[in-house]
């Protein structure tokens, strides 16, 4: 038998905590979109978008991101993989401040003489030939071309038949996040449903769902204070258009007839939606069942007991309240940040074992 000391006990406690918080971070989505694609994509502001697609030929400089939309810009560089694929990454940090409208990235490989023969100069604002060092057109600052303008400007400028660089390009939209439910109706007392709705959210978005009795009031220890209600997360998954789905499953069979409140609320985003729906009878007449949740103490016979043992009072049974989880907006995480704690921390257990 191996002896550990307390103070390993300690670090090992610690390692299993620092595991747990881990597994619980919320790691942050993205979407993910391929040049070339035709189909139109609307993402949220703050959902990090992933570019990604394969360049032959290996260029050695890599390629040319051009990132244009709305009073916006950026263009960077991405190398290429072995394997000539490729994988650039818009950060939420991009995407949150992002105006509402549609973007445009644009791909530039250099081909067979592996330089990029349109480039961009930001201490002037211009787009410049680098083969003739004539300025084409004006990117940022006075004078500059809107949105549109510019991407056309640059594909044009790009596809010249004296350039031999060619070109991708993928479109996105982005808006402020929303979320929004389907209308639900009436319900009978018993019945088992499920809520749902769209959202602009990256599929994999985390969603709070909290359904509430609009009768919910304190009362005392003694009365059955007629609260019912529904919680929990859920995640976003892909939808069949611009939009992705979310649904939430609610069995009222421990519903008291009333009206009830939904709230709909994002984790990783600053986003909200509510409905209202009521729960009827399902018995003839004005008669309802109102479910009500009892803890019942049973006591042994004094005969079944042992002489010398004194009958137990029954304990008071605890008040237990079921609290729906808070809606406070959670920061998001990096997916590579999420999984490197968790690789950390299985590490730092495995020297201690």
């Amino acid at each position: 038998m191996k002896y550990y000391p307390a103070g390993r006990n300690v670090y090992r406690g610690i390692c299993l905590l620092l595991l747990a918080v881990a597994l619980g971070i919320p790691c942050a989505t993205a979407v993910t979109l391929i040049p070339g694609s035709t189909a139109i994509t609307t993402i949220a502001q703050g959902d990090p978008v992933y570019i990604q697609g394969i360049a032959t030929g290996h260029p050695q400089v890599g390629l040319q991101i051009w990132f244009i939309g709305y009073n916006f810009v950026k263009v960077s560089t991405v190398q290429v993989n072995d394997d000539n694929t490729y994988e650039y990454e818009l950060q939420q940090s991009d995407t949150a401040k992002l105006a509402a409208g549609e973007y445009v990235v644009l791909i530039q490989h250099p081909m067979e003489n592996g330089v990029f023969d349109v480039v961009y100069d930001p201490s002037s604002g211009t787009v410049t030939n680098v083969q003739t060092g004539k300025q084409i057109f004006q990117l940022t600052g006075s004078g500059s071309l809107q949105s549109t303008g510019a991407v056309t400007a640059l594909m044009n400028a790009i596809g010249s038949q004296n350039i031999d660089d060619t070109f991708a390009v993928v479109t996105f939209y982005v808006s402020q996040p929303a979320t929004s439910i389907n209308p639900i109706g009436d319900l009978q007392q018993g019945e088992k449903f499920t809520i749902n709705g769209t959202t602009n959210l990256a599929a994999g978005d985390n969603l709070m769902v909290d359904i509430t009795s609009s009768s919910f009031n304190p009362t005392s220890k003694t009365a059955p204070s007629g609260f019912s209600g529904a919680g929990g997360m859920i995640q976003v998954v892909p939808g069949n258009g611009r939009l992705n789905t979310w649904s939430f499953v609610v069995d009222t069979s421990t519903f008291v007839p009333d009206e009830y409140l939904v709230k709909v609320s994002g984790v990783e985003q600053a986003v909200t939606a509510s409905a209202r729906f009521d729960v009827v009878c399902n018995g003839s007449g004005d008669t309802c069942s109102i479910p009500v949740t009892s803890t019942t103490a049973t006591i042994a016979p004094a005969a079944t007991l042992p002489a010398n043992v004194t009958t137990p009072l029954p304990a008071t049974p605890a008040l237990v309240l079921t609290s729906v989880p808070a809606t406070t907006q959670v920061s998001p995480v990096p997916a590579a940040l999420c999984l490197g704690s968790i690789m950390v921390v299985v590490l730092l257990a495995r020297r201690l074992i």
